[in-house]
């Protein structure tokens, strides 16, 4: 799963909870308790990096950020995304995301495919 990720300059919990957290603040504690989920179902946060520049095309705005999420199947993401623990972690998601493209990514190459096929041997 590739997302692209714009954050709030300040994060807005839906609770209305005072803090002083900008929203990269927040999306970084769901994306740490998020590489723990993804874990359980045989999955792992795969590769993140902050937006530079626009070398190609045009867009009125560029994300802040790009990650990659490996998943073994289509199934395990489902399971996870509708885990009560996930669902728990998403309110720093929310609180931190002005926006965001998640793009289901499928033919894995590279790397994390290479260590996924060492770990069945």
């Amino acid at each position: 799963m590739l997302n692209l990720l714009k954050f709030k300059e300040k994060a807005e919990y839906e609770d209305a909870r005072e803090t002083s957290l900008s929203g990269a603040e927040a999306y970084a504690i769901y994306g740490k308790e998020v590489a723990g989920h993804l874990a359980k179902v045989g999955g792992a946060p795969a590769f993140s990096a902050g937006v530079e520049s626009l070398r190609v095309g045009e867009v009125e705005e560029l994300w802040d950020m790009a990650a990659i999420a490996m998943y073994p199947s289509r199934s395990a993401m489902v399971e996870m995304t509708s885990s009560p623990e996930y669902q728990a972690s998403t309110v720093h998601r929310t609180a931190g995301l002005a926006g965001q493209l998640n793009i289901e990514l499928v033919g894995p190459r590279g790397v994390w495919l290479k260590q996924q096929e060492a770990n069945k041997k």
